[in-house]
């Protein structure tokens, strides 16, 4: 990881669970659910904390409760946090949401050299999820779309909506989740990874110790990691396979 040594990781980590403790209490008390995701269902499973290496904190959630929580949340934050989405931050290129700190600034590789308008504090990343029927013709067009999303991510960002066709379009495919054939995806500009995930291994949701605290997680993690990382995930990567996001990372409140 280009210029961040191992205290101020570990200071931007600290604030991004402060970020997330804040945030599950607003869940829990207006009967939200979300989950760990991504990196951090990961860092969870394997290490019950975040990745070593790890610079980014993400959750997930129903699109349902996505849309609840984006109503209720700017009442709920506790000062020194932000909700930024296209409507709170009107440079902001993205259509799923971050909470960010005051305490610190992360500029992101992809943003290095960049001229720069929105709000780049420390943040967590929320995405909403949909469900779609799990036949062969959604699943193509899913990985045809996602090919897409990946060719003009971050290179051209002004694209990205276009590349995006299915996915935007799909809340008129999402069958709700009472069906417990449908697999579950995420909707906005996400994913950089491919999410094609059986509802049965999200819901019900389970608990599990990240950071000496307990946070929810999909119920059967084992499938939902293996879905995203492949069978071997519980496997440490050799070091120059330890993929990170940042490029710099400033503490304003390292407390």
């Amino acid at each position: 990881m280009e210029n961040i040594d191992s205290k101020t990781l570990k200071n931007a980590q600290k604030i991004m669970l402060e970020i997330l403790i804040e945030v599950d209490r607003i869940c829990v008390k207006n009967n939200i659910e979300y989950w760990l995701d991504s990196g951090t269902l990961l860092g969870a499973v394997r290490h019950q904390e975040f990745i070593p290496w790890d610079d980014d904190l993400d959750i997930a959630m129903r699109i349902e409760d996505y849309n609840k929580f984006c109503t209720i949340v700017t009442q709920e934050l506790k000062s020194g946090l932000f909700l930024q989405n296209f409507k709170t931050d009107s440079s902001f290129p993205y259509d799923f949401i971050k909470i960010r700190s005051d305490k610190g600034m992360i500029i992101e590789k992809h943003e290095k050299g960049k001229q720069i308008n929105y709000n780049q504090g420390i943040f967590i990343d929320i995405f909403p999820t949909i469900s779609i029927k799990s036949g062969i013709i959604h699943k193509y067009m899913y990985k045809i779309n996602f090919l897409l999303i990946k060719l003009f991510s971050y290179k051209y960002l002004n694209l990205l909506k276009i590349s995006r066709y299915f996915v935007l379009m799909s809340s008129t495919l999402h069958i709700g989740w009472k069906n417990k054939n449908v697999k579950v995806i995420y909707r906005g500009n996400m994913p950089f990874i491919p999410f094609y995930v059986p509802i049965k291994s999200i819901f019900p949701l389970k608990k599990a110790l990240f950071e000496n605290r307990e946070f929810p997680i999909p119920c059967n993690a084992n499938d939902y990691l293996a879905s995203l990382y492949g069978d071997d995930y519980m496997t440490l990567p050799p070091e120059n396979k330890r993929k990170t996001h940042a490029h710099s990372i400033e503490i304003f409140d390292a407390k």
